[in-house]
């Protein structure tokens, strides 16, 4: 006897798959906004589930524990920041240095949309790191080669076009912008306005090898 073969079905995904999709995302998207404001540990899951509006035991349906959420949320925000570097910092339509600045500009205007309440989501779990699970160090860690590379990028297209010294340590300069850089955001949380961005980003470009 000869059973036809079930034919995969066209069109739309399954309604429940979309639901389990949408509903992920917007548990990410309280994280990162409860993450980002008040940090990992002081970040409850209460508080993440009552805005998304689903029931505490959901929540494990879509993630093994708060360190596997945590994992995702970091992953989430990796991926935006990424891509906001890849904007500013490879637009050949403007010099290498003046890309730095554009992503200054952007990171300003982010910062003032939320009043100054958000900073880095990754440099202010640098800051709590011996309090998070073990995990989370290696991924912060990677997060960070990760940004200086783009940045390290960045800077050796100045000095393919005379902006700064063709001796510059291109790497390590990109690792003392990041160093000073999760200061000045914090500086410029604390003091709610963006001065210290601007100093910081005068005080780098200026210090820069020529």
């Amino acid at each position: 006897m000869n059973i036809p073969a079930i034919k995969a079905r066209r069109g739309r995904p399954p309604k429940i798959a979309r639901e389990n999709q949408d509903t992920k995302a917007e548990l990410i998207r309280s994280g990162l906004e409860q993450l980002t404001e008040n940090g990992f540990v002081s970040s409850g899951i209460d508080q993440i589930l009552k805005k998304v509006a689903i029931p505490k035991g959901s929540f494990y349906h879509y993630f093994a524990s708060k360190e596997a959420f945590g994992q995702a949320v970091i992953e989430n925000y990796a991926n935006y920041f990424a891509n906001k570097l890849d904007a500013c910092l490879l637009d050949e339509a403007f010099p290498p240095l003046t890309r730095i600045s554009h992503f200054v500009e952007s990171a300003k205007i982010g910062m003032a949309r939320y009043q100054f309440k958000r900073g880095c989501l990754i440099g202010n779990l640098g800051q709590e790191v011996d309090l998070l699970p073990e995990s989370f160090r290696q991924q912060l860690i990677d997060i960070f080669l990760c940004w200086q590379h783009r940045l390290a990028t960045c800077l050796r297209a100045a000095q393919k076009q005379g902006q700064i010294s063709p001796n510059a340590d291109c790497d390590r300069l990109a690792e003392y912008f990041w160093m000073g850089w999760e200061g000045a955001v914090s500086r410029a949380k604390l003091v709610q306005n963006t001065s210290p961005l601007d100093n910081y980003l005068n005080f780098y470009i200026v210090g820069l090898p020529r």
